[in-house]
């Protein structure tokens, strides 16, 4: 495993590795993604056996411009309004593929859509730019676990596994991005992310419908990050704590809770965008501890705070007996 920090010749190698059909760790504005070349199946096989990623769960596919999203995805009015206000930047448009699309029929787990985006990271664009071909980068840790906001917590995941990261220091953002179908007249919101329900429904100048978490089929999920036990750290996950168990640690947004033992803040003033740069490097901080349960003060469901509850949701969701 090498950790390479970013420099114009880490930028020059990792493009070239992944033309080559290799893996490489880099970071984005919101979390570390595991980029492979989307167009080579092998790769992309490689890639969910790396990360243990069930192969009906699609992957998002990353572009250095709009332009390019296009090529691969039907732009709908309601695509090309998103990506003129929020491109680059940490939203994903899911849209119909082109008659011609030739992505890797894995990438896009067999669907008649792909999941797209052109993030808003100089490192991550440069890397794009340089590889000349679609990458398809899921976070950058293993199925199902916490995700990863800087080149340690990639490492710590894969260890050896992993031959190249690109260290571009602490993720800025801290969540992933928020997903939207846009196939159709209407957005339907599918993930919450770092672009809020409030910022889209601006632009669009009509309501944002959300996807009911009980209308999509677990084995055939629409896009990324539907699946109901997700983001998980190795410790039991309570919500909504208004007071600290014995042997709990705490995760805790503003004023903490009175408590002794294990302790990480979000934020301590409240903050919404400080708690989501935060939110999982925390979640790892106290599994790193060995704290076998946390409990999470609450968090107001409003704006950034929609996708910090999603992803906390996920974490305390029961989990599959294997991983």
């Amino acid at each position: 495993m090498t950790i390479r920090p970013t420099s114009t010749e880490t930028i020059a190698d990792a493009a070239r590795y992944l033309r080559q059909g290799g893996l490489v760790a880099f970071p984005t504005e919101t979390v570390y993604g595991l980029g492979v070349d989307a167009t080579n199946a092998m790769a992309v096989a490689a890639l969910y056996a790396a990360k243990g990623r069930p192969v009906f769960n699609p992957l998002i596919i990353h572009v250095p411009r709009p332009d390019l999203a296009w090529v691969f995805g039907v732009p709908t009015p309601v695509a090309r309004a998103l990506a003129a206000a929020f491109w680059p930047g940490p939203l994903t448009l899911v849209l119909r593929k082109q008659p011609d699309c030739w992505l890797a029929d894995l990438a896009t787990a067999g669907l008649d859509t792909v999941a797209i985006r052109v993030p808003a990271h100089r490192t991550a664009l440069q890397i794009l730019e340089q590889a000349g071909c679609p990458i398809a980068a899921p976070s950058a840790n293993r199925s199902g676990r916490v995700s990863p906001t800087t080149a340690d917590h990639v490492a710590a995941d894969f260890g050896d596994a992993l031959e190249f990261i690109v260290d571009g220091g602490a993720t800025p953002v801290g969540v992933e991005s928020t997903i939207v179908d846009a196939t159709g007249e209407k957005a339907v919101l599918l993930r919450a992310g770092a672009v809020t329900r409030a910022q889209i429904e601006r632009v669009l100048g009509a309501a944002v419908v959300v996807a009911a978490e009980t209308t999509h089929d677990e084995t055939k999920p629409a896009s990324p990050g539907r699946l109901a036990s997700h983001y998980a750290p190795r410790a039991a996950v309570r919500l909504e704590a208004q007071a600290v168990q014995d042997g709990e640690a705490l995760l805790a947004f503003g004023p903490p809770l009175t408590h002794t033992g294990a302790m990480q803040t979000l934020s301590l003033r409240g903050d919404l965008v400080e708690a989501a740069a935060n939110l999982f490097a925390m979640l790892r901080a106290l599994d790193t501890i060995g704290a076998q349960s946390i409990a999470v003060m609450p968090i107001p469901d409003i704006g950034l705070g929609e996708a910090i509850n999603d992803r906390l949701r996920r974490a305390a969701a029961p989990r599959p007996t294997k991983r």
